[in-house]
């Protein structure tokens, strides 16, 4: 089973981050020095993955700037022998493959995938949902492609939440506990009540599906929210007998679809950076002491003009 193609989308408003994605997509937002899709792309290319079908929405040319060659950014570096600043965003320009796909309104996950039906032959292929960044010792796209492969089957990334969090995920039912972090999976609930919820199982933004998942999708007329929902062409796949593995994706993931999610995931990585841990460490244990700047006065900055 060889897995090369991975659709990504990234059409969405991003309406919890306004005003700042008036202008700037949502996957821009900041992560240390990158930008929170290029984690995403650098976990493809980790994976094997090289073709990438980004789905977009209006405003979003920042995405395809990002992942382009810059000349003029490049000369400008060479010249004052800096060239290193950009060495992660030049390896993926020399190696990746982008194709973007307008998807004109908001219709759901399921429609954004569906868009990108002619890019997939007949074969297995990824999803990745930039709202959820692991970091992990083994890629996560990785951990899944490799039980695809075993198992020969689709696969979706599931993690444990608490009871007061399932009714915001796609919660699975599970079939048969295959091992401790892989099972068989026999439905899935579009964020369910608690009352409702057949487990506590919550899929995670990250996918190795079939290519009948369009004929899937085409099949869906029922929608759990009024959207053309993801969750529900997975649904119809099985009902077409088509197996579905769920797996718990071993490694940290960061959830950064809401400001808080954001700033817990910057401070989180920063804190496994040995360039910005120290400094936020010692930030972090002073901040509530008569020596920070909270208190401190002498040690704020001030200019005058």
């Amino acid at each position: 089973m060889d897995i090369r193609k991975a659709i990504i989308p990234a059409a969405g408003f991003g309406t919890r981050f306004l005003p700042f994605t008036k202008a700037v997509p949502k996957e821009m937002l900041p992560l240390l020095n990158k930008p929170a899709i290029q984690y995403i792309i650098e976990e493809g290319l980790a994976s094997k993955v090289s073709n990438f079908f980004i789905v977009t929405g209006r405003q979003k040319q920042a995405i395809a700037n990002h992942l382009d060659a810059s000349p003029e950014l490049d000369a400008f570096l060479e010249e004052r022998n800096k060239k290193e600043l950009t060495a992660s965003i030049d390896r993926i320009v020399n190696t990746a493959h982008f194709s973007y796909i307008r998807q004109t309104e908001p219709l759901g996950l399921g429609h954004a995938v569906w868009l990108a039906r002619h890019m997939i032959d007949k074969e297995y292929f990824g999803i990745f949902l930039p709202d959820d960044i692991f970091v992990s010792q083994m890629p996560g796209l990785a951990q899944l492609i490799k039980v695809a492969r075993q198992e020969k089957a689709s696969v979706i990334a599931v993690q444990e939440v608490p009871s007061e969090c399932v009714s915001s995920y796609g919660i699975i039912k599970i079939k048969k506990k295959l091992t401790p972090n892989l099972f068989h999976v026999s439905s899935l609930v579009e964020k369910p009540s608690l009352r409702d919820a057949p487990s506590n199982l919550a899929i995670v933004g990250r996918y190795i599906l079939s290519h009948k998942i369009f004929k899937a999708l085409d099949q869906t007329s029922a929608y759990a929210t009024g959207e053309l929902q993801l969750t529900d062409g997975i649904t119809q796949m099985m009902n077409n007998n088509e197996k579905v593995l769920a797996y718990k994706v071993q490694g940290m993931r960061y959830d950064i679809g809401t400001p808080i999610g954001w700033i817990k995931a910057s401070i989180g990585m920063a804190l496994q950076n040995p360039a910005y841990a120290p400094h936020l460490k010692e930030y972090l244990a002073s901040i509530d002491t008569m020596e920070s700047f909270v208190y401190n006065q002498k040690k704020n900055i001030s200019h005058m003009y």
